[in-house]
């Protein structure tokens, strides 16, 4: 495996494949493999990202790019 999905970076909107009930997340920041995403139910978590493999939603809705 290479690495990382190439969409995560901070700013994206992920779901997590095995926990519905989280909603929708942001990613904040990214360490390595280590994503930390703010989910809108489940609030700060850290996701190994080698181990789960984050579900793009959207870019930032502000329009970073």
């Amino acid at each position: 495996m290479s690495g990382l999905d190439p969409f995560l970076e901070p700013g994206v909107l992920v779901k997590h494949p095995a926990q519905d009930d989280w909603g929708i997340g942001q990613i904040h920041s990214i360490t390595g493999r280590k994503v930390t995403v703010n989910f809108e139910n489940a609030g700060k978590q850290v996701i190994d990202a080698s181990v789960v493999r984050l579900v793009f939603v959207a870019d930032d809705p502000r329009g970073a790019r």
